[in-house]
């Protein structure tokens, strides 16, 4: 892998949709090392106009011409899953650096392809599972290590929430869309919970699940149930609903000793509560919520600090739930 010590690594994007606008975009250009010097879209007139917004030199409507850019030192592949191989492949025979939007890839076997071709050339590959950087899960995995709760016994986690205009609409949605999406919402939420809980908890031993489409308003899964077992001996079990009448969004870790309690997604405390006191604690995001992530990219490509979460974890997010939605045995 190049040595980038002591220089600025010039980075471009690969989609700059709706989550390069605020979560993560802004987040490469306040980094210090790191600058984003072209972007790409295939909508000529929109990638203008998003590199005119925020004062970005450089756009492309054309992938490869941004991938093969000799200023473009990193790649940034934020396009919906199922052009995560294409695009990452082309990266990595450019021996270029790399971080991918979640998940890694629709399947797993996708993600072996990628995690392949960037450990061949021995080229950094990440995944933005940025919950791994967020000082709310920090704290989180701090009291585990420190054996707040005592011995780990299981953790429980149900999201769910009702069914949006687009999906009542039945208009087209690539998060719904199976052979884009095949878990739907799952694919897109629950992957961030998944990888949260190996990172807090270690790698998953074994998986299983049970997935349908209740609704029958996009070709999709829509409601989903899991269980499964840490290589840590902890079990875990899962529910996912996205037909429901209320928001909902709530993680419980037990101990011998007590419970730790959070949301993946909304900025509700954080709670310890042991056989001996109770704790509760508030802690926002950055406002660019990809910041510590990128931040963490910085550190292991300048300072070889190790980044929480590299390619490898992203497969096995991905290899979960494939598990979960019976895509392999």
């Amino acid at each position: 892998m190049p040595d980038y010590k002591a220089k600025t690594i010039r980075w471009g994007i690969i989609g700059c949709g709706a989550v390069t606008e605020k979560k993560s975009g802004p987040a490469y250009q306040k980094t210090e090392g790191f600058e984003i010097v072209a972007v790409m879209r295939r909508d000529a007139e929109k990638a203008a106009d998003y590199a005119k917004r925020h004062g970005i030199k450089k756009y492309y409507s054309d992938a490869d011409d941004l991938i093969n850019d000799p200023e473009v030192d990193a790649v940034y592949i934020a396009t919906p899953p199922d052009s995560h191989r294409y695009y990452a492949l082309k990266v990595a025979e450019a021996g270029k650096p790399c971080c991918i939007e979640k998940p890694l890839a629709p399947n797993h076997a996708d993600c072996l392809a990628i995690t392949s071709a960037f450990e061949i050339k021995n080229i950094a590959l990440y995944t933005a599972y940025y919950r791994r950087s967020l000082p709310r899960f920090l704290q989180v995995k701090q009291w585990l290590d420190d054996q707040k709760i005592g011995e780990l016994r299981h953790i429980s986690w149900h999201l769910s929430k009702p069914a949006n205009n687009i999906d009542v609409s039945k208009n087209y949605n690539w998060r719904t869309d199976a052979p884009v999406a095949a878990g739907g919402y799952f694919d897109d939420l629950a992957s961030h919970g998944l990888d949260l809980f190996a990172f807090l908890l270690g790698d998953f031993k074994e998986v299983q699940g049970i997935s349908t489409n209740q609704q029958e308003l996009y070709t999709a899964k829509d409601a989903i149930t899991a269980s499964w077992l840490h290589k840590s001996g902890v079990t875990g079990s899962g529910s996912w609903n996205f037909g429901t009448a209320f928001r909902e969004d709530f993680v419980t870790i037990y101990g011998s000793k007590g419970k730790i309690s959070f949301s993946v997604f909304e900025e509700q405390p954080i709670t310890l509560l042991t056989t001996e006191k109770e704790m509760s604690l508030n802690m926002r995001n950055p406002e660019n919520v990809q910041f510590f992530h990128v931040q963490a990219m910085r550190d292991d490509l300048l300072e070889k600090r190790k980044h929480p979460c590299k390619g490898n974890s992203g497969a096995h997010a991905s290899w979960a739930m494939d598990k979960i939605l019976g895509k392999i045995k």
